[in-house]
């Protein structure tokens, strides 16, 4: 089984700055990593009674005056500066963005870099956000599998036509250039919920859940489990379960001292190996690595560290 690493560049605060992620995606395509990705925040509301799903308080990590990359434009600059490795979002809110746009943006990018874009594609959690930029909350999920599916559309189609609920375009051209693959751009759908798994048989290419970050665990078995499950629903909605790939973004750190009960991905490179294979067993073909580092010379390391001590053990 070909196992697939690439690496969260994030694209925010420290991160976010011309020099550092040119530098780390450089370093990354030149270490052999399949895949950089960056995040997507229209903006950070200062006053807000959301909670973000990912932490314990339901406080987001990050303040308001955190600098942060449009992802769109973010890696369009990423596969510009390199040559093989993939380029994706990590998620794209799709309801933020006009589809057409947000279609003929990602189509343009995955064109000039020779079919190097993912699309991780999430329905989004901020109500304030939504607010802001004038889109409801309450229909944000219907919304983004009809935006997703124009964007099918655009990508695939000479021409396009579309009458739905949200979205009503008269027969148009000017859809060229398409992306680069005549399938279009791969849709990994974020999320684990039970919606989120029918999203990814309904007009999903792949599963790109955010786990080890408390409340939300997915530890291996349970998401061997939510595999076994999504495997089903695709056998029963006419999909082929092997079409559809199994991302898994999660938070990895070096810990010597790790030990006792301990959350995976967290440890030595012998307990990480051990992971990350039985991450692999239970059917992930493609690690996001969230490695959490505060600079860029911390990142470098890291990223190094990973390739020499990690990455050659996993592969099956």
């Amino acid at each position: 089984m070909t196992v697939r690493f690439g690496f969260s560049l994030q694209g925010r605060g420290v991160l976010a700055g011309r020099e550092a992620i040119t530098s780390l995606a450089r370093r990354a395509e030149a270490l052999g990593y399949d895949s950089i990705w960056v995040t997507d925040r229209m903006l950070i509301p200062v006053q807000s009674r959301s909670a973000y799903p990912y932490s314990p308080t339901g406080t987001f990590p990050l303040g308001p005056d955190e600098p942060w990359l449009e992802p769109l434009t973010a890696i369009t600059y990423l596969a510009t500066i390199t040559e093989r490795i993939s380029v994706g979002t990590s998620v794209l809110v799709i309801p933020y963005r006009n589809p057409i746009f947000t279609a003929k943006a990602l189509a343009t990018a995955d064109y000039l870099s020779g079919g190097r874009v993912i699309l991780g594609a999430g329905v989004g959690w901020w109500r304030e956000e939504f607010a802001a930029v004038g889109i409801p909350f309450e229909d944000r999920a219907a919304r983004t599998l009809e935006y997703l599916k124009v964007m099918k559309e655009i990508w695939t189609k000479p021409r396009v036509a579309f009458e739905g609920r949200f979205v009503r375009i008269a027969e148009a051209g000017g859809v060229r250039p398409h992306p680069a693959r005549p399938s279009g751009i791969p849709i990994w759908i974020g999320g684990h919920s039970e919606a989120a798994l029918q999203r990814v048989v309904e007009v999903g290419d792949g599963w790109h859940p955010l786990g080890l970050r408390p409340p939300v665990t997915l530890h291996p078995a349970e998401l061997g489990a939510k595999v076994r499950e999504l495997r089903d629903m695709a056998s029963a909605g006419g999909r082929d379960p092997a079409t559809i790939t199994i991302s898994f973004k999660a938070p990895l750190r070096f810990e010597e001292a790790a030990g006792g009960t301990r959350t995976p991905l967290t440890g030595s490179p012998a307990q990480i190996i051990e992971d990350l294979r039985a991450y692999a067993a239970v059917g992930v073909q493609h690690f996001v690595l969230d490695f959490s580092v505060p600079t860029v010379p911390a990142m470098l390391e890291v990223l190094e560290r990973f390739v020499a001590d990690v990455r050659p053990k996993v592969y099956l």
